[in-house]
């Protein structure tokens, strides 16, 4: 059973971006997957789309969009809905409501970076590090585990506190 999974942030041109692309990338059959904000830009941040590239992940299709897309009474129900937003910098995260696991999986805006563009690199890089450390958590829960939704949330939650160094494991 393929399982629909939305990662949502503010302006869906960075964190929920990676994410989506990256999980895409990655999953297979397993995961359909979308992104999308509450606040749009309406633009992907081209430092996000290099950071993709460099991984050789693919860009094609990616675009800024507003949560409204999957809030329609015709649109097809999520299964997961992530936010990938920073709580702990004050920022607003989206207020989602439906039939679906929840999950918070805040990281650091690399778009608020300022400085230079290596410097910006830098932040993306570190912010995909983050970004694939949780998908690879992710992937590795085995397809039963969503048979149990406390359990899984409970996962779900564990992954949203991974960091690059951390094992992938979210096993008790």
């Amino acid at each position: 059973m393929k399982r629909r999974v939305l990662f949502l942030c503010t302006g869906n041109s960075a964190r929920s971006v990676l994410a989506e692309a990256t999980l895409r990338a990655w999953a297979g059959h397993r995961f359909e997957v979308f992104s999308a904000g509450s606040q749009p830009t309406g633009t992907v941040n081209p430092f996000a789309l290099g950071q993709l590239a460099a991984e050789g992940i693919a860009t094609a299709g990616l675009r800024s969009k507003s949560w409204d897309e999957f809030a329609t009474a015709d649109a097809a129900p999520m299964d997961l809905v992530v936010t990938v937003c920073d709580s702990a910098a004050a920022e607003t995260c989206p207020v989602v409501f439906g039939d679906f696991l929840r999950a918070h999986w805040g990281l650091p805006d690399p778009a608020a970076v300022d400085g230079d563009d290596e410097s910006k690199r830098e932040a993306f890089r570190q912010a995909h590090r983050i970004v694939k450390a949780r998908i690879q958590a992710l992937l590795a829960l085995p397809a039963e585990a969503w048979d149990d939704r406390a359990a899984l949330k409970a996962s779900l939650d564990r992954i949203g506190f991974l960091q690059p160094e951390d094992e992938a494991s979210v096993d008790g």
